[in-house]
């Protein structure tokens, strides 16, 4: 597999700013903690959980879950260790990554591989060893899918990089789903389905925010490559899908009145806010003023709101 090449700071800069006597300690153990992006696991981990009680249908064991939140951690903190080693060229260059470990020099190109492949190995013995293998094999696939597809293949050639890139953020479902159980159902199926047409109007607020950042390493994402009217055209049509499927899960028998009154206050506040963002990128409105980042907000939000119901709606049933 090949990566774009993007040339970087001078030589000798970028991951050699610091030298190891000049490395305290517990920088050193926070910028290892920095490379698994713990504030995106967060997020991983939130649609985790819930999925486990809906699962079982009540509190699931809660050894399984510490077990599953460590396995699902680490797989996912190997996963961005690796991303970052992959793209420590372009974190060079842009404004919101200039801090990360490997450009200031805190971590060495090297140590982040070594430590983001033994984070994935130790991931996939955990849940194997633990859980059961289907979850163990489900998190690799997700560490794969992230590093070499997203990463590798498509962040640096398509604008269609996030929305199949983004099926690895899915995954969290199936395997709390898979953690429980030890098999599928529909119920993760839509859950997953949800996350996946979640993921690009998500994403697509802050890549507005940040278009300068992307533009000036050659990353395509969608608001690099077209305008603001064309890229919120494309945010209302997946929040549109998005909330459509997140109702099919009461039909289906999985959820009670509890859960779609969430989903349906909730979806229907982000279509709001989306049709907002439409109608001010319609308006050739820019700038500050065009509050991209409302939407940004809000759809975490959303999707803590939403799997929050779905943790509490089987006690409501």
């Amino acid at each position: 597999m090949c990566v774009t090449a993007v040339e970087s700071r001078p030589a000798g800069v970028l991951g050699t700013s610091q030298s190891p006597a000049h490395r305290p300690f517990r920088a050193r153990v926070m910028a290892f903690v920095a490379l698994t992006k713990p504030r995106i696991i967060e997020l991983l981990l939130i649609t985790t959980v819930p999925v486990m009680f809906l699962a079982q249908q009540g509190v699931p064991d809660l050894t399984l879950v510490l077990l599953t939140c460590v396995g699902g951690y680490l797989s996912a903190g190997g996963a961005n260790a690796l991303n970052m080693y992959i793209d420590r060229d372009i974190d060079a260059l842009m404004d919101r990554t200039s801090q990360r470990p490997l450009v200031t020099g805190m971590v060495s190109p090297r140590e982040a591989l070594v430590f983001g492949v033994t984070l994935a190995v130790v991931s996939t013995l955990l849940f194997g060893l633990t859980v059961n293998w289907l979850s163990a094999w489900l998190s690799l696939g997700a560490l794969l899918f992230y590093v070499v597809v997203y990463t590798m293949i498509l962040k640096r050639r398509t604008a269609q990089n996030i929305v199949w890139g983004g099926i690895a953020g899915c995954m969290p479902v199936l395997i709390g789903w898979s953690a429980v159980t030890n098999s599928m159902s529909w119920a993760p199926v839509v859950l997953f389905l949800v996350i996946f047409f979640w993921t690009p109007p998500h994403y697509w607020p802050l890549s507005m925010k940040v278009k300068e950042d992307y533009a000036r390493v050659g990353v395509p994402m969608l608001p690099v490559v077209a305008g603001n009217k064309a890229v919120a055209k494309q945010i209302v049509l997946y929040s549109w899908v998005m909330v459509g499927v997140s109702l099919l899960l009461t039909p289906m028998g999985y959820t009670g009145w509890f859960y779609t009154a969430v989903a349906l206050a909730a979806g229907g506040w982000w279509l709001w806010e989306a049709h907002a963002l439409l109608h001010r990128a319609k308006a050739e409105v820019t700038g500050a003023k065009l509050k991209e980042m409302r939407l940004f907000h809000w759809s975490i939000t959303y999707v803590s709101l939403l799997f929050v119901a779905i943790a509490v709606d089987p006690f409501l049933r």
